[in-house]
């Protein structure tokens, strides 16, 4: 067949095959595109006849079809009388789309035979040889691949090969060939990298670790190597002393250096992680990596000047390189916060205003924020008339913009404006958690308890791991020192979901002073407020003091709770109820 032979151009690739270059056009004997051909793929001088474009048409109409049987064996007898490697090519393609891997394999073995020098055929045959556990075919390519490559390449060969072989189902079968490929090569630092990975995966940490230090000791200076050590480490002390003792020797190592800070970022060692990343910052000081990483760690340890620093800095980069694609929205959601949270609603909004639409989920969250935000600061119409501006197709964007609007009004001071909008809301999305929960909370400040316990269980029912709504219905009981041992396993099964969440220590705290035990109570109450400073719970641990006689200590607890909040609802109603005077 000649190089202008008529072939269909193929279809994409399924998942399954190598990727495939982008096809070229050429000019067929009638006027038709061509399949490109390779250089390493030789072709045959087989004029093309009538019959022939008959044959590869029709199959090519019948794949589309639906069919793949009969263009494939068509295919395959065409391959083999006209010895072109494209149709076989073509072949492996249609048996690997219809997912038929005894087939695949047949064209891709005809394909190499007919183009013995193809490097694509060769990576398809590999993948399906590896695959199957056939390491008796695939060993003697990679032995020679690893023969002909310049010793400059070998390495990447190497890894190459590596990768090919996760594929095996038999890691053990594979891991043992790996061994003898490699063999003729172990004065290569790749060559102990390829065994130490190999190794590990296959869960003999011991031997991975023995082969990264011999990487090490053939190249010292290798971060790849020091990189490999850390990974195959039997715990993080063990990896973060391998990671510092190489920055030691080698303080320049920029990849060593931002593994070891993540390492101290995952060890909640933000002080130490800070410093290494203020070291990368001096050898980059535009580098947005690490400029984020920065102040997100700042954030954690709440020095929030300094993560607006880095976070402006992080805007600043990317302003002035318009073509990166790096979309600074998340960032700027985190300067609108950290502007209210210093009281420049202004500042805020402005960071907000600048999210773009590159990415329409942090686009849209930017706008229910800016809604929020002139509805703290006194302007209820506009916020609300930014969420009725919002357009989406979404029916769980619409259901989120419902209850922003409901936040709103509740939050200042409309609860049954809002209530009534989220009765509208689940009459449109009647199975959505969020909006049931919420309708939940407020039919209880509306003193509307049969509508609020219903709401809450059918929370729990669409959605039995929300702990929120377990934890509202066994507090809501609580509260009302009804149901107490039905409050107490609502709660518990709260707490077994979420049993760092301090709110919930806190309801369970309330619902054992219900039940008159005051020492469990004072402990769960003080190991909330010590994990989180909030009013609601400072008022109810100094109730438990009142109880327990401690006067004084809850006095002072109560001035806490009036100093952050005077207007707190449940301050005001339990100083009233015990009738005290701060």
């Amino acid at each position: 067949m000649s190089a202008c032979a008529v072939v269909a151009p193929p279809p994409a690739p399924p998942a399954a095959a190598a990727p495939q270059p982008a096809p070229s056009e050429g000019e067929g004997a009638g006027g038709e595109a061509t399949a490109p051909a390779r250089a390493d793929e030789a072709l045959p001088n087989v004029a093309l006849s009538s019959d022939l474009l008959y044959k590869l048409t029709k199959s090519e109409l019948e794949f589309k079809s639906g069919r793949w049987q009969g263009p494939f064996v068509t295919l395959m007898a065409v391959a083999q009388q006209t010895r072109d490697p494209r149709i076989a090519h073509r072949a492996a393609e249609m048996a690997l789309t219809a997912k038929q891997g005894g087939e695949a394999l047949a064209a891709i073995r005809l394909w190499r035979e007919l183009a013995p020098d193809s490097d694509e055929a060769k990576q398809y045959f590999l993948g399906f040889v590896v695959l199957s556990d056939q390491m008796g075919e695939a060993e003697p390519i990679f032995v020679q691949r690893l023969k002909d490559a310049a010793p400059a390449a070998r390495g990447i060969a190497m890894f190459q090969m590596q990768q090919f072989l996760t594929r095996a189902k038999d890691k053990l079968l594979a891991y043992a060939m790996l061994e003898r490929v490699l063999a003729p090569y172990l004065d290569t630092p790749e060559s102990h990298l390829v065994l130490a990975q190999g190794a590990y995966a296959i869960g003999e940490r011991e031997r991975a670790e023995r082969e990264a230090r011999k990487a090490l000791r053939i190249k010292p200076d290798a971060e790849l190597a020091a990189l490999t050590l850390a990974q195959v480490a039997p715990d993080p002390a063990a990896a973060g002393v391998a990671l510092s003792d190489f920055l030691r020797a080698y303080p320049g190592a920029r990849e060593v250096r931002a593994a070891y800070a993540r390492l101290l970022i995952d060890q909640k060692q933000y002080a130490p992680a800070r410093a290494q990343f203020l070291v990368l910052l001096k050898a980059q000081p535009d580098n947005v990596g690490t400029l984020y990483a920065l102040g997100i760690i700042s954030m954690q340890l709440d020095d929030s000047a300094a993560a607006e620093g880095y976070f402006k800095q992080f805007i600043g980069v990317l302003a002035a390189h318009p073509n990166d694609e790096r979309d600074p929205a998340k960032v700027q959601m985190i300067l609108s916060q950290i502007a209210e949270e210093k009281g420049d609603s202004a500042g805020a909004l402005r960071w907000l205003e600048q999210v773009d639409g590159r990415d329409a989920r942090a686009y849209f969250d930017a706008k229910i924020r800016r809604a929020q935000l002139m509805a703290r600061h006194g302007d209820l119409d506009g916020g609300r008339k930014l969420l009725a501006d919002i357009q989406t197709d979404a029916a769980e964007e619409q259901a989120q913009v419902l209850l922003a609007d409901a936040q709103l009004l509740r939050d200042g001071g409309y609860t049954q404006s809002a209530f009534t909008v989220l009765e509208n809301a689940l009459k449109r999305f009647p199975d959505s958690p969020e909006l049931l929960y919420d309708f939940a909370l407020l039919a209880e400040k509306l003193g509307k308890m049969e509508v609020m316990e219903t709401s809450l269980r059918r929370v729990i029912a669409q959605s039995p791991n929300n702990h929120n709504a377990y934890n509202a219905l066994g507090y809501s009981l609580a509260e009302r020192n009804i149901r107490l041992p039905e409050a107490y396993a609502l709660i518990e099964q709260a707490l077994k979901m979420a049993p760092g969440d301090p709110f919930i220590m806190d309801s369970m705290g309330w619902v054992q002073f219900r039940m008159g035990h005051l020492a469990e109570a004072e402990e769960l109450l003080r190991r909330a407020y010590t994990l989180r400073k909030d009013p609601e719970i400072a008022v109810h641990l100094g109730e438990v003091l009142w109880g327990k006689g401690d006067k004084a200590g809850a006095a002072a607890l109560w001035r806490e709770a009036g100093a952050k909040d005077p207007k707190n609802d449940a301050l005001k109603s339990t100083l009233a109820r015990l009738n005290v005077d701060l």
